[in-house]
């Protein structure tokens, strides 16, 4: 317990920290404060669901370490911790190595039936679920959606390249090549590949509200890769991206499924980023691809400031949205620490109990090298994470 004049330094620190984040990102501040909120949410709903099963919860602290602040209501410890990381819920009896008191014996998480124990147990994912379609739908029916509008913006140009040569400058917005309409940047790049190396081609872009055609004589593509040789123009185009707007019953359909897609999607990128392969191709510079980039949540927040300066408050709340599917997955995976390994071995648990004996309960202590593993490589993603948006951040 850090308390008197250090609880009141710690208190201050982790005030100095917020400050320091709102002077260099606003947007930041805000995506992190409501992410400590979903963090307490998560806990909640362990919390909650623990009371209403019978089971006794001694402790409930936001953040992590030694104590700065706390008061108790009932048999349970409200407060604050020194490091500002998650949170958490102290249950009494979570496996068999917990030693409980004959008397709160019966109110153990470990003596309780199968279905409470799952509902416990998954009570933070299923929160962060609710968390991410209510983001989705609240977002949808009052902005839109958001999602290409048809237009093509010309990004960056390569001084030296044909396209600098010619005249085309960045913000540039595509409106055809050669008389044939762009309606995405990938059209648009297939459409310059599908010539030929020397051939002139007449694109006309919209710059300031006005109109007008350049003539460009294109390149061989220099870079390695399968576009090496092919047509090139030197420049870097993406689609223009918009609100679009929606009936409320479109927006909790959509809420609904995309929420699906996220989720799926979540597996495969889990799988991807955790593969260690990808993790030292990253850090050795052999790749840059951003699908597969080990990220934590401080370049989750670089992001977040390039986010909100782009689409405002809305943007915001769609990033925090997936934050909450990737947190809600990746929190169910069957391995210890994680809730999925507690609901793994509550299954497996349940299997191996039959009816008129007494309940079976695995021996936790078994699997601490495996925890242990787990835990080595959510560092080792960590530290990775984290020197990658050190020397090549997000947003940046």
């Amino acid at each position: 317990t850090a308390g008197g004049s250090r609880a009141l330094v710690g208190l201050l620190m982790i005030g100095a920290l917020l400050a320091l984040l709102y002077s260099w990102s606003p947007w930041a501040f805000v995506f992190v404060m409501l992410l400590v909120v979903c963090v307490f949410l998560h806990e909640l709903g362990h919390f909650m669901t623990a009371r209403w099963t019978g089971m006794k919860a001694t402790q409930f602290f936001l953040f992590m370490g030694p104590k700065l602040w706390s008061f108790r209501r009932g048999e349970t410890e409200y407060g604050l911790r020194l490091y500002p990381v998650g949170a958490f819920v102290r249950i009494i009896g979570m496996n068999s190595m917990d030693e409980v008191s004959p008397e709160d014996e019966p109110r153990a998480y470990r003596n309780k039936s199968y279905p409470r124990r799952m509902l416990v147990i998954c009570a933070g994912s299923l929160m962060h679920v609710l968390i991410a379609v209510s983001l989705l739908f609240g977002v949808y029916a009052v902005k839109g959606q958001l999602g290409p509008t048809g237009e093509v913006r010309i990004e960056s140009v390569v001084v030296g390249d044909p396209a600098g040569e010619a005249g085309i400058k960045p913000g540039d917005i595509v409106q055809s090549v050669d008389g044939v309409a762009m309606t995405s940047a990938d059209q648009f790049v297939s459409t310059i590949q599908s010539q030929q190396p020397k051939d002139v081609v007449a694109i006309t872009v919209l710059r300031d509200g006005v109109e007008q055609t350049i003539e460009v004589g294109l390149g061989s593509n220099p870079n390695q890769g399968p576009s090496l040789g092919k047509a090139y123009l030197g420049t870097r185009s993406d689609d223009v991206n918009g609100w679009q707007s929606m009936s409320v019953f479109e927006a909790a359909r959509s809420s609904v499924t995309d929420l699906g897609s996220n989720a799926w999607a979540t597996v495969g990128g889990i799988v991807k980023v955790f593969n260690p392969v990808n993790i030292v191709r990253h850090l050795t510079g052999a790749t840059d691809d951003l699908a597969t980039r080990p990220t934590t949540v401080v370049g989750i927040s670089q992001f977040s400031g390039f986010v909100g300066g782009e689409t405002g408050l809305a943007g915001i709340l769609l990033l925090l949205a997936g934050v909450n599917v990737s947190l809600g997955v990746l929190n169910m995976l069957p391995m210890l620490p994680l809730d999925g390994g507690h609901a793994a071995i509550a299954t497996y648990e349940r299997l191996r109990s039959r009816k008129g004996e007494e309940p079976y309960h695995a021996d936790v202590a078994k699997l601490i090298p495996f925890a242990m593993m787990t835990i080595g490589l959510l560092v080792t993603f960590m530290l990775a994470g984290l020197y990658l948006e050190i020397v090549d951040p997000l947003g940046g």
